[in-house]
């Protein structure tokens, strides 16, 4: 166990480098937003500037820069009056900068464009229904709605629509929100939340419906920032203000999400403008470079969380099967930690352990607990009692026994829970990108909010091969640990 703590501890020993890090959302705009902050504080600081990219929810990078763990994000006057500081009755951008500065944070003034909320429609069914507004959806309750998870239980979304339009509908699915624009062109779903920002609705003529009584805020976009930023990266951002319309930035989504365009390219061209000085683009990666990276990341995850596993759960598993009144605890306890969805787990452990790899590690870490446990326990449990007689007739002491006759008999079933639980860290590990953690989950991210296939295989593909290696190299270590003897009798 001490061990384990150690490897855990690993993580939070070596010093950050001082840096300024600037995070976005998962989605395409806030992704360009953040690439103008970083690109813009870059060229007057000659401080280190990193992008953590997709993050997930505004929840997460909004703790993440209460914490300290981020500096810099882009968020909408709207979200932060209504979902952030929901319970704190924000009414006014002066109100709303004061509640910031309270926990030591900063706002600019509006980069120049709004990106409201609005209820989308297919223009053939929009016009097969006679519908115009918002209000003229209660005649058709049997609509399905596609929304972006977060818009279901924020303060201004699914349900306070609802409520605000009476609306009979109650089949709304949650999904990422670029998916739900595939998902309505596709007839899966019949209305969606658009941003009223987003490519998609020029791309499929979408009709958007106008919200009749009032019920979205105005989202003004903004950049969010710690109050103990430099003073040249606050000048930086605060230069921004002003700089994009709707049209600019409807433009600049479209030209990353459909025409393919990096981010850091477009960010580099708006903020040149903004700043007039020539501005140069972030160097981007070949796929060679940018795989070798994110197997180094991952393999880092999940090594350090299984290696820590390994220590903890043998023992835990050979306490269960020799104290049989705990053992049903132990087993209780580590079965219920399987039981916890791992994506709300990585988001609880934010305020404890902030964003990146150490969160990520420690739920992976309780994650390979259960199958490690259960196995060593199953395995010790089904030795034969004779065998165990015949040790104690040799005069062997418990703990002689226990390494030199009940590990070796119980080792094929040790490790077979052994190269369950490395499979699993490998597939669970790319859920760490949601949070900054990095490895394979990133190119995944990034190809499901472009619709990139070759971006989903750029991480899915590797992950894919990982596991093999591992359970390969796991065989290869089962047969060196397994007596001789004992292999032959299972061969036969």
């Amino acid at each position: 166990m001490r061990f384990a703590l150690s490897l855990l501890c690993l993580l939070f020993a070596f010093p950050a480098q001082a840096q300024i890090k600037v995070a976005s959302k998962l989605f395409t705009e806030s992704v360009i937003l953040g690439e103008i902050a970083r690109s813009a504080i870059a060229s007057r600081t000659d401080e280190t500037v990193i992008h953590a990219r997709e993050l997930g929810g505004t929840r997460v990078v909004f703790n993440a820069i209460e914490a300290g763990e981020i500096d810099v994000y882009a968020d909408y006057t709207g979200t932060l009056r209504f979902e952030t500081l929901a319970g704190e009755d924000v009414a006014t951008d002066a109100g709303l900068r004061a509640a910031l500065a309270a926990r030591g944070l900063k706002m600019t003034a509006s980069l120049g464009f709004s990106n409201n909320y609005a209820i989308a429609l297919m223009p053939d069914l929009a016009a097969e229904l006679g519908v115009e507004t918002i209000s003229d959806l209660r005649d058709h309750p049997n609509l399905v709605f596609g929304v972006a998870s977060e818009f279901l239980d924020r303060a201004d979304g699914w349900q306070a629509l609802k409520a605000a339009y009476d609306l009979p509908q109650t089949d709304a699915r949650g999904m990422i929100h670029d998916l739900a624009y595939r998902a309505l062109a596709s007839g899966q779903t019949d209305a969606i939340d658009a941003y009223t920002t987003d490519p998609q609705i020029a791309q499929y003529d979408l009709k958007l419906l106008r919200d009749d009584r009032g019920h979205f805020p105005t989202y003004d976009a903004v950049f969010i920032y710690r109050a103990d930023l430099p003073a040249a990266a606050q000048a930086a951002l605060e230069a921004l203000a002003g700089s994009l319309d709707e049209a600019a930035m409807q433009q600049l989504n479209m030209r990353a999400q459909l025409g393919g365009e990096a981010e850091a390219v477009l960010a580099a061209e708006i903020v040149s403008e903004v700043l007039g000085e020539t501005v140069e683009a972030a160097a981007q990666k070949s796929r060679t470079a940018r795989i070798w990276q994110r197997t180094k990341e991952h393999l880092v995850l999940v090594g350090i969380a299984l290696s820590a596993a390994l220590v903890t759960a043998i023992p835990l598993g050979i306490a269960a099967a020799r104290l049989p009144r705990f053992g049903s605890i132990i087993l209780g306890g580590v079965g219920i930690l399987q039981t916890i969805p791992s994506l709300a787990l990585f988001v609880v452990l934010i305020p404890f352990m902030g964003i990146g790899a150490v969160p990520t590690v420690f739920a992976l870490f309780l994650y390979s607990l259960l199958p490690i446990v259960r196995n060593t326990h199953a395995g010790l449990s089904g030795i034969a009692p004779g065998l165990l007689d015949s040790a104690d007739a040799l005069g062997l002491s418990r703990g002689a026994r226990l390494r030199r006759v009940e590990l070796p008999l119980a080792a094929p079933t040790i490790m077979a829970g052994v190269k369950t639980a490395a499979v699993i860290a490998v597939g669970l590990a790319t859920l760490g990108a949601i949070i900054g953690a990095g490895g394979y989950g990133q190119p995944i991210l990034t190809g499901i909010r472009l619709a990139s296939t070759p971006l989903i295989l750029e991480g899915a593909i590797p992950a894919a091969i990982l596991a093999l290696i591992m359970q390969w190299l796991f065989d290869l270590a089962e047969r060196w640990i397994t007596p001789r003897g004992l292999r032959l009798r299972q061969a036969a």
